[in-house]
């Protein structure tokens, strides 16, 4: 070997960054342990709903930016309610890994007792955004406090507005937070995006994940029918909104029976029904409310112009005209070598029979659909359920609760998925 392929390869070696020393990083994250854990409960005793997060977005920006993380606040388009942080590496190029976490509690009345439940009434963090967000911030602590054995970038992504979708002030469209704040540009620059859920029906300590579908696509559609409001007595004179909403349902019932593939997995649902105003007068108004899920985009697209038909046929019947809002959904579908370097890092922190492959996707649904179907990802379930301590219930139950061991477990795997990544 010749002088100039010795020096080559020395310069070469010199840039290939040392292996994590992981005794020392979990260790680290161990011992942040009642750290996170005060974070969760105190999210937890103070939800806030959708975009109003002022205070939740105040605590992660300020503890991030303690940290010596790059800090944006106010992100997102139309609300700009988000936080991003952003971790440079020093440990060499890699590959710019966005993680993300939603904040937004639901509007459930607690009933747990316990001396960190919600003090907002009606207001309950029933879906677990608390703890993600508190295992999010120990791995960007973490990570911060070992980034000379870190290569590439981590973008820290906290999310307003999961759990549902309000109208944009400078276009009307209805924009949960995730769509918001990807069009103020978060994804640019990002290889590879995850996310974690908690699901009580894993116990605290394992991790499942789906190899392709992970949640199908859930859209919010709501339906005003407006007509002309008559005496009983003479219904030619009047135009029934009730009448329109009788025909919209049938006629969308009928769409999901005949002229959805059978094939595809789909389900609408009603939810709501509003109309009259008294027992003997024609309806002037009707709205309605409800959800449909599906997973393949013909399915979504067939749906949704169903829907406008349908609506658009009733009125018309009735003499009247309608309205459509339509909060669309997408499918949350895993890429396949992410869901190995989930695997791969769930294995390590939590064991080889502690991480499986969930064989049915679910029909709930979830806006990180909207990244992935953009950068390439994985979304997870992080157990969270402790049966010997009556932690069962369901997410979005009034009495849903987590064992918090799984708090520094999640924060492990953030840590070893983001370390290991190539």
């Amino acid at each position: 070997m010749n002088r100039k392929t010795d020096d080559r390869e020395i310069a070469d070696a010199a840039v290939i960054p040392e292996a994590p020393d992981w005794t020392r990083i979990m260790s680290y994250a161990g011992e942040l342990k009642e750290k996170v854990t005060a974070i969760r409960r105190d999210l937890h005793a103070h939800p806030e709903l959708l975009y109003d997060v002022a205070r939740t977005a105040g605590i992660v920006a300020g503890l991030l930016e303690e940290w010596g993380i790059t800090v944006q606040r106010n992100v997102g388009r139309h609300f700009g309610m988000g936080v991003v942080g952003t971790l440079q590496g020093q440990a060499g190029s890699g590959p710019v890994i966005l993680l993300r976490a939603d904040m937004d509690a639901l509007p459930i009345q607690e009933q747990n007792e316990l001396p960190y439940q919600s003090v907002n009434a009606g207001i309950m963090h029933a879906c677990g955004h608390d703890a993600h967000t508190a295992m999010l911030l120990g791995a960007a602590r973490t990570l911060a406090a070992f980034r000379e054995q870190l290569a590439g970038t981590v973008v820290f992504v906290f999310q307003p507005a999961e759990e549902g979708a309000v109208k944009s002030p400078l276009d009307g469209r209805l924009l949960s937070g995730g769509r918001d704040m990807i069009e103020a540009g978060i994804l640019e620059g990002a290889d590879y995006a995850y996310a974690l859920h908690v699901m009580p029906e894993l116990p605290a300590g394992m991790l499942g994940i789906h190899p392709h579908y992970a949640m199908a696509a859930s859209s919010h559609f709501r339906v005003e029918f407006r007509g002309t409001a008559g005496h009983h007595s003479a219904p030619h004179m009047a135009a029934d909104a009730i009448q329109m909403a009788a025909q919209f349902i049938a006629g969308v019932n009928g769409l999901m029976a005949n002229q959805i593939d059978p094939q595809e997995a789909a389900v609408l649902a009603f939810g709501t029904l509003k109309a009259g105003t008294a027992v003997n007068v024609i309806a002037e108004h009707s709205e309605l409310t409800g959800t449909f899920r599906a997973f393949s985009k013909t399915a979504v697209a067939a749906i949704t112009e169903g829907l406008r038909r349908h609506a658009s046929a009733a009125a018309a019947a009735y003499g009247g005209d309608f309205s459509l809002e339509l909060r669309e959904g997408i499918t949350v579908v895993n890429d396949a070598a992410a869901v190995e370097r989930m695997l791969r890092a769930a294995r390590g922190v939590l064991g080889e029979e502690q991480a499986v492959l969930l064989s049915q996707p679910s029909l709930a649904g979830e806006d990180f659909g909207w990244y992935l179907d953009r950068v390439p990802g994985a979304f997870a379930f992080i157990g969270c359920g402790n049966a010997a301590e009556g932690i069962t219930h369901a997410i979005h139950q009034p009495q849903f609760n987590i064992d918090e061991d799984m708090l520094i477990h999640g924060v492990r795997l953030w840590v070893r998925l983001v370390m290991e990544h190539k």
